[in-house]
């Protein structure tokens, strides 16, 4: 096993970057990121730590200039200022060269005004609050700074040898990483991620709802869940069974029940079985594991690893779990999971319970146990997965992050956008939340929605709870409003699965993580920053989560977003906007803001059969957005294996010519690259928002010949959808209309009546409104005869404007 713990790595850096001294190096990575060593003993390290994988950037154009008071190591944009001494605050900073940075130097420690980055867990946290204990929750740092630097600190990290195994440092000392970006916030996480190593691809299963409560389920009550939610139509991915697959109850000579890796039979007589019929259902299984009490003498693999680890049977002495001992980790996966892996279980989950400590020191145990975790699932070049909390800089290496045991409550649920969004700060991009959170808190059908909805635009989607009989997430559990939008949105999930995947290889490729804070793109707009819920979901899409319950008589939700400068529409209701504002937006329980930008190209699935997540789909459902020009490339490979990083994969171009004054045009242009992977033809539904009814300009031609085509006008909302079907992948397929197509109106009365409508409120006071406003043509003019009623409710009117200003 111990053969898997090899790594790739490049560790140090190119000569040429390198100014020494007897007790200091400073290698100078890029222009903008600087690697600080002092150790007294002159001994520097070049081995990979769990944190630094890569220092072997390109040579870097830099100056070095001896002063009486030490050295100036000059780059385009930085400038180090060194004494040559132990670091001192006096003795060493260094000032970015750009504006407007120039006058706030970093001097060595001061502390870092970092926008910070994740933490460990959200363990009992309600909110950004600790439940249990005073004070706020404390994220880590991260690299992102309005200053336009940040310090990360990997002085005490453990070493990596050339085995693949851990070692202490050679000595102590003093090694910094000062990364002064500026607001160039995208090239700080891509550097990082080249110096820790880039986030791997997921395996695409990942991508797709996952089930997960901690409940004492038999394989018939977990089978019969299963075919559930199938005849509800309500597609899932992954099943994951929380401890009760194993033994809890235990003699107490042996101690607690939570750590087990013997099969409960009694609930699951044959668990071969059963996990063949999850995977037949189409489910991938992970299984949850606290292991640190290690492996004791009732459990049915016991006899083989205490034979190997040379412990006492007859006393059953107990085979400890340490993760620092070569022999122990080799037989833990050998003897106790990989046979576990043979009879079906894809991957696990690790709800460590052991804390920070371990016998090599500065050694995390959740590092080296996520760490090992990872690349052992990687093994005969399986594409590796695993479940566990966040263990520092670096973890990005090994998604999927558990983000622990939160609350049932509206801050919970409040915090979770800002939280994911910010781990970005530290290249951590795949969180797993508790969707619908995991304890205590209260019943609220409204929440439950809500939280849903996020969990669809979040980058995993896994719902879960505790084993409260009360607390049980089955969509159908919440009545049948929350249904009906859970169910919806839970299938939206896996349609979205071919965007989904194309942006984790764009993680994987271009280090640009799913979600997004609105910063990376807009980073001297202070709009950007008060924003902390909204996120950029993707290259195409802005999310702002519901977090509010619905004002009363309105029942409408009330978020206040940001569109930064453009067109915008809302991909639920089709409404077009104009952006650079910030205003209230009001929305029903079955909608939530999310927006795409004019010239946005999303490519879905109406193949939703979870059966075979494998197999990429043959039909595709593009959604297009007019009013500006797009590009789009999809990417597919085998879903399952590292092949991707030999580059064996599919790419699919989409160009849409969409902007006003020109020929609407979108082209689909040949699949290139290993098409066996692909299906030979595919059927497409082309769907145009911001359009004019095209129906008798439009043309589809495949490789310049007319091809026929279904096309569909919804007037309402200015959709225009063609369709074709059995198209060659390798054929390029036009949708090409006879002039301008673009259409950026709203329905305005429609929509404001209809918000009326809705709203539970005197009908008098609904029929005098409408009629006073919808005889104006001027939104000014509407804004003030709003004003002028003084009994007219704020929230209302607020909700009206949204709608009347829109594209005004």
């Amino acid at each position: 096993m111990l053969e898997n713990l090899r790594i790739e790595t490049n560790p140090t850096a190119h000569q040429k970057n390198m100014v020494c001294g007897g007790t200091y190096r400073i290698s100078v990575l890029t222009e903008m990121l600087v690697r600080l060593e002092y150790n007294a003993d002159g001994a520097f390290e070049d081995r990979p730590t769990q944190m630094a994988w890569n220092r072997d950037f390109a040579p870097v154009d830099f100056s070095v200039k001896h002063t009486e008071n030490g050295i100036e190591i000059r780059t385009k944009r930085l400038l180090v200022e060194y004494d040559e001494k132990e670091f001192s605050h006096e003795g060493l900073s260094i000032t970015l060269l750009d504006e407007p940075f120039k006058n706030t130097p970093w001097h060595y420690g001061d502390e870092i005004e970092d926008l910070k980055g994740t933490a460990r867990t959200l363990d009992t946290i309600d909110g950004d609050q600790y439940t249990m204990t005073k004070g706020t929750l404390k994220l880590g740092p991260g690299l992102i700074s309005r200053d336009g630097f940040a310090v990360l600190d990997d002085s005490i990290s453990v070493e990596i040898g050339e085995d693949g195994w851990i070692a202490e440092k050679i000595s102590d000392g003093k090694d910094l990483y000062f990364f002064g970006y500026g607001h160039d916030y995208k090239r700080a996480i891509k550097d990082f991620y080249y110096l820790c190593g880039n986030p791997p691809m997921l395996p695409r299963f990942a991508f797709g709802n996952w089930w997960s409560r901690y409940y004492q389920y038999t394989e018939k009550t977990y089978l019969e869940l299963m075919d559930t939610f199938a005849a509800k139509k309500i597609p899932l991915s992954v099943a994951v069974i929380d401890m009760d697959w194993h033994l809890v109850k235990i003699d107490r000579k042996y101690g607690a029940g939570w750590t087990g890796f013997t099969w409960n039979r009694e609930l699951f007589p044959n668990p071969k079985a059963f996990l063949k019929k999850l995977h037949k259902r189409g489910r991938r299984v992970t299984l949850n594991l606290h292991p640190a009490d290690g492996i004791r003498a009732f459990e049915e693999v016991y006899p083989t690893i205490a034979a190997h680890m040379g412990v006492d049977q007859e006393k059953e002495e107990p085979v400890a779990f340490d993760i620092t001992d070569r022999k122990f980790v080799k037989y833990y996966f050998e003897d106790v999971l990989h046979p576990m892996e043979k009879d079906g279980i894809n991957f696990w989950w690790m709800d460590w319970q052991q804390g920070s400590k371990s016998k090599i020191k500065n050694l995390d145990p959740l590092w080296m146990l996520n760490h090992i975790d990872y690349l052992d699932n990687c093994r005969n070049g399986n594409r590796g997965i695993t479940l566990s909390r966040y263990s520092g800089p670096g973890s990005h290496r090994y998604p999927v992050g558990f983000s622990g045991d939160t609350y049932i409550t509206w801050d919970s649920l409040r915090y979770q956008p800002y939280f994911t969004a910010n781990a970005s700060n530290i290249g951590f991009g795949w969180w797993s939340h508790d969707i619908g959170g995991h304890m205590f808190g209260y019943k609220d059908r409204e929440l439950m929605t809500r939280w849903v909805q996020l969990g669809v635009f979040s980058p995993i989607m896994r719902l879960h709870s505790s084993n409260n009989e009360f607390h049980g997430k089955e969509p159908w559990k919440y009545g049948p409003e929350a249904e009906i939008v859970m169910t919806r949105f839970m299938r939206l999930r896996h349609r979205m699965i071919p965007y989904l995947y194309t942006m984790c290889h764009r993680n994987y490729a271009e280090g640009e993580e799913l979600v997004q804070p609105l910063y990376y793109d807009e980073p001297e707009n202070e709009l950007a920053y008060s924003h902390k819920t909204e996120y950029r979901y993707g290259s195409e899409l802005l999310v702002l989560p519901i977090t509010s319950k619905r004002l009363p008589g309105l029942l409408l939700a009330k978020e206040n977003i940001w569109l930064p400068e453009g067109i915008w529409f809302d991909v639920f209701n089709k409404r077009v906007y104009r952006g650079e504002r910030a205003f209230d937006v009001y929305r029903s329980i079955d909608t939530m803001p999310v927006f795409a930008k004019a010239g946005g190209i999303i490519p879905l699935t109406d193949e939703i059969d979870d059966t075979d997540l494998n197999k990429n789909p043959s039909k595709l459902h593009i959604n297009v957005y007019l009013g500006a020009d797009g590009h789009f490339e999809l990417y597919e490979d085998d879903n399952n294996s590292d092949a991707y990083r030999k580059g064996k994969s599919v790419r699919t171009g989409m160009d849409l010519t969409g902007a006003e004054g020109k020929n609407t045009r979108f082209v689909i242009q040949p699949a290139k690259g290993e098409l066996s992977l692909i299906p030979k033809k595919r059927d497409y539904v082309i769907e145009m928002t911001g359009a004019k009814d095209l129906r008798k300009k439009m043309k589809v031609y495949a490789d310049g010949k007319e091809v026929a085509a279904e096309f569909v006008y919804d007037e309402e909302t200015h959709v225009f959808t063609a369709s074709v079907s059995g198209i060659p992948v390798k054929s390029q397929l036009t949708f090409e209309s006879k002039g301008c197509g673009v259409c950026l109106e709203n329905n305005v009365w429609a929509d404001v009546f209809k918000l009326l409508y809705d709203a539970e409120m005197i009908y008098d006071v609904k029929n005098n409104l409408f009629n006073r406003i919808s005889k104006l043509t001027d939104h000014k003019e509407i804004a003030d005869a709003l004003a002028e009623d003084e009994n007219l409710d704020e929230d209302l009117r607020s909700a009206v404007m949204e709608i009347v200003t829109a594209w005004q």
